[in-house]
Formats: C-alpha cells, sequence, structure tokens
C-alpha cells in the first residue's frame, strides 16, 4: 500500500512538473524590446538614483568616469562595458539593479540611444 501511495504521489508531482514546463523554444527569443525607453523618460532615473553616488562630477570613491550626463552615460555603454558591469552585479557597489532597470538600460541601446 505505501509503495502505492508513494508511486501516486511521484506520479502526480512529475505530471505537474511537465504540465509546467515551456514547450516552446521561440519564447526566450521572442522578447521583445521597448522602443519607447529614453535617456530622458528612462535611463536618467535609473543612473541618478543608482550611480551618481560615486559617479558624479567630479567622480567620487575610485570610479574611473562620471555618469552625470547623456553623453557620458552613452559612452560607458559603448565603450566601458557599462551594461556588462550591471548585468553581472560589479555595479553599482550598492547593490543590483532591477532586471527590469537592467533591460531598460539595454533597450536604450538597442534603441540607438534615444535622448
Amino acid at each position: 500500500m505505501k509503495k502505492l501511495i508513494h508511486f501516486t504521489i511521484a506520479s502526480s508531482l512529475l505530471l505537474i512538473l511537465v504540465s509546467c514546463s515551456n514547450d516552446n523554444d521561440d519564447d526566450a527569443n521572442s522578447l521583445t524590446v521597448d522602443e519607447n525607453v529614453t535617456y530622458t523618460e528612462s535611463v536618467k532615473a535609473i543612473i541618478d538614483t543608482n550611480c551618481l553616488n560615486c559617479h558624479s562630477n567630479p567622480p567620487t570613491n575610485g570610479a574611473p568616469m562620471e555618469l552625470n550626463t547623456y553623453s557620458s552615460v552613452k559612452n560607458g555603454v559603448e565603450n566601458r562595458n557599462l551594461i556588462g558591469r550591471i548585468e553581472n552585479g560589479t555595479m553599482p557597489t550598492s547593490g543590483t539593479l532591477t532586471s527590469t532597470q537592467i533591460q531598460a538600460v539595454k533597450d536604450w541601446q538597442t534603441n540607438g540611444f534615444l535622448e
């Protein structure tokens, strides 16, 4: 009887796990880019809130560059691996950005750095 109960429980759990799986591999590739992301409306607030403690003008706490203008943030993305640093959690040192914030910066880049 115990074996039947264990089998029934295991079978039920397996059925639940299988029914929750994603059969469509295209979902991961069908993520849409938010074409409305601009520096002024989205990215600036993220940078101001999370980066200017160190990346101000002049930079403090050993920060190698300022991030207080559109052009300096764009330069950070294009030439200083800013997105890579926020994705891997290296920056900001005060904590990590949310996935939504990171995606906004990536969308801004993809959209051509709209001001």
